[in-house]
Order: structure tokens, then sequence, then C-alpha cells
């Protein structure tokens, strides 16, 4: 085939594992700090 198009298939690959760490990261900053803040809390604490 092209050598373009494996060029473009590494390229999106290499995007897509990108977009992939970014999600991991955001997911694991916001389980640690869910975790340290003590969680979610009630509206109304009695």
């Amino acid at each position: 085939m092209n050598a373009d198009f494996f060029k473009s298939l590494d390229l999106m690959g290499k995007g897509m594992t990108a977009i992939f760490v970014v999600i991991i990261v955001i997911y694991l900053a916001t389980h640690l700090i869910l975790k340290v803040s003590g969680g979610r809390k009630g509206e109304t604490e009695e």
C-alpha cells in the first residue's frame, strides 16, 4: 500500500493512545480527590 497510508495509521494510533491515557489520568485524579476529600456527602447531614 501507500507509505502515507501507514504513516497516517501510525499517527492515528498515537492520537488514540494519547486520548486513552488522558482519560485514565482524569479518572484516577478524580478518584484520588474523592478518596482524599471523603467522597460524596449528602445534601442534608443530621
